[in-house]
């Protein structure tokens, strides 16, 4: 599969590419820009839609809005343009910012927070009623996240030590307990970003510093790879009316003479597999 560049929009940290399938749009972040993208594949054309301070990831409201997840814990509901607060800040993370999320079969979202010069990482668990749950910490980096198809096990990634874990998940009461590893990934292999899981329960995960897409089977055991031109590689996603096509964000676009020269573009990859919808988040204040 060859990767093309459907949108040069030259990201400096590219992340969290979310299908609409009302709107028939990809959305995109540039976290540090706090720029909010659209990619339309019908027409090929894309679209800077919103800018703040930091933007670092998105979910699909039942209604079709997104929550933006942003620095200093806020959350706020975009709909195209229109703005409303969800959560004002945590006052644990205004030093820090969001980083992944996913909405859950329920509609709640789970969030992990950056790490800071004094602490590590946080998971938070943001519940429909707009209340916000501390449920772990000392993460160096939380980063990527799914669901199995069965719904039973929420996968998440802690970058910086190179794992993926896996979670029993409640979707009655949305509790997350015996984590343990699913892969562990090598020293010279880039380091594990964002991810998803397709129909069939594989998982998908990006390498930052690593120019690649790596497939697993549940079990952890690698089944594939996809290479692509550029070195941050940080979330990939499928989309369309099928799931089949694939989706890439990637980073660097601020030094492409050292991270390549496509670095920050979205990629896309035809017939790569087959996904599935995202949840969508039921948040109500």
């Amino acid at each position: 599969m060859d990767p093309e560049v459907v949108a040069n929009t030259r990201c400096r940290t590219g992340e969290g590419p979310l299908w609409h399938p009302d709107q028939n749009v990809v959305y995109w972040v540039d976290i540090p820009r706090g720029r909010l993208f659209s990619y339309d594949p019908e027409t090929g054309e894309h679209e800077l839609r919103y800018e703040d301070s930091v933007i670092s990831a998105t979910t699909i409201q039942a209604d079709g809005s997104l929550l933006l997840f942003m620095d200093r814990g806020q959350i706020i509901q975009w709909d195209d343009g229109s703005t409303t607060p969800i959560v004002e800040e945590i006052p644990e993370e205004r030093d820090s910012r969001f980083n992944d999320v996913i909405a859950s079969p329920a509609g709640r979202v789970f969030c992990g927070t950056m790490p800071t010069d004094d602490r590590l990482g946080r998971l938070y668990r943001l519940d429909r009623d707009g209340s916000i749950v501390e449920l772990d910490d000392g993460y160096d980096i939380p980063n990527g996240m799914g669901f199995t198809p069965d719904r039973t096990k929420l996968y998440l990634t802690e970058s910086n030590a190179r794992r993926i874990y896996c979670f029993d998940y409640d979707t009655s009461t949305g509790e997350l307990s015996n984590r343990r590893i699913v892969v562990e990934t090598p020293a010279d292999d880039g380091v594990p970003d964002g991810m998803t899981v397709d129909a069939d329960g594989n998982l998908w995960s990006a390498r930052w510093n690593g120019h690649r897409v790596v497939q697993y089977a549940p079990d952890g055991t690698e089944i594939g790879r996809i290479e692509l031109p550029v070195d941050k590689v940080s979330c990939p996603t499928f989309v369309g009316p099928d799931y089949t096509d694939l989706y890439v964000t990637t980073a660097g676009g601020n030094d492409r003479d050292t991270e390549g020269e496509s670095a920050g573009a979205l990629f896309h990859l035809s017939s790569a597999g087959s996904g599935v919808a995202e949840f969508r988040s039921r948040i109500t204040t």
